[in-house]
């Protein structure tokens, strides 16, 4: 069994079961994939510093781009979250993507981000049973996504009962 990723290469897809243990930024997304759909965990934890944003876990450009605005947004409005206006003065974030032999992109995990660094900053959990999606702009709007009904279905598998479009 070792020798299974020896041969034939590193996992390209795994299916997730749904995680009961709920974390601070710890936030489960939806992606579209070739074999039809997956949930995704997105974590951000936060730690003294001065302001970097630091992105792991195999992401593309434009998934690297939806962090960024994620964390734009957040800026421009946390003090409608409840976080100091100024946080990013003296704190950095760090947003992980698990699974880093598995490379990541596309714009849909905007919300998820978003989510993620809140929770981060506020130190509130977000339930366990909640999978999102949804490409963000800068200013907030939410736009259209694809592959809903693969990553719909990856959620229902994964036992999530309540997903944000």
């Amino acid at each position: 069994a070792n020798s299974i990723e020896k041969y034939l290469g590193s996992k390209i897809y795994t299916f997730d079961i749904k995680e009961k243990e709920e974390r601070v930024g710890v936030v489960k997304g939806m992606a579209w994939t070739a074999a039809g759909g997956d949930t995704l965990p997105v974590e951000s934890v936060i730690m003294k510093g001065t302001g970097k944003l630091i992105l792991t876990g195999q992401l593309g450009d434009v998934m690297q781009e939806s962090a960024k605005i994620a964390f734009g947004f957040v800026r421009a409005n946390s003090v409608k979250y409840g976080i100091d206006e100024e946080f990013y003065k003296n704190t950095d974030i760090h947003i992980h993507f698990p699974e880093g032999s598995i490379k990541k992109d596309g714009p849909s995990a905007g919300v998820t981000i978003i989510t993620s660094i809140v929770s981060a900053l506020t130190n509130k959990k977000v339930r366990s049973n909640v999978a999102m999606t949804g490409e963000v702009t800068l200013t907030g709007r939410v736009l259209a996504i694809g592959g809903l009904k693969e990553k719909s279905i990856a959620a229902f598998r994964a036992g999530i009962d309540t997903i944000i479009i």
